[in-house]
């Protein structure tokens, strides 16, 4: 038996978000690639998280394909975004899209910023039995 190296998906998406991406897709003005998500520095807690409409995929973007969605990582956002989860949620008072980030160490008050600690390079390739 061999060992084949298997990339871990870096983003994935609950149904709930997929279907409401989608929903906005559809209502887009202008075509778009995917959506382009990633990280930024600011905020009181030192990080946040972008989105936006892609019209281009660019050569180093990481593609995600779930549930009918196409995710363009930014390629410096992938070690601080491996295994996140992409949720939407709708309570009585707010819906956005939420991350589940298990490199997410803190979050400001605001729910705007947050502290996310980068994963380790060997956490992109896991090994698989064959």
């Amino acid at each position: 038996m061999g060992i084949a190296k298997s990339r871990f998906q870096v983003v994935s998406l609950t149904e709930a978000a997929a279907a409401r991406v989608r929903d906005i897709m559809t209502s887009a003005e202008r075509p778009v690639a995917g959506l382009r998500v990633g990280v930024r520095n600011g905020g009181c807690a030192g990080m946040s998280y972008t989105m936006e409409w892609a019209e281009t995929i660019s050569p180093l973007d990481e593609v995600v394909e779930d549930k009918g969605v196409k995710l363009l990582i930014d390629p410096k956002a992938v070690l601080f975004l491996l295994g996140t989860r992409m949720d939407f949620r709708t309570t009585k008072l707010s819906s956005g899209f939420v991350f589940e980030n298990p490199n997410q160490t803190s979050a400001c008050g605001c729910g705007e910023s947050v502290a996310i600690t980068p994963a380790r390079q060997d956490e992109l390739a896991s090994p698989v039995h064959m």
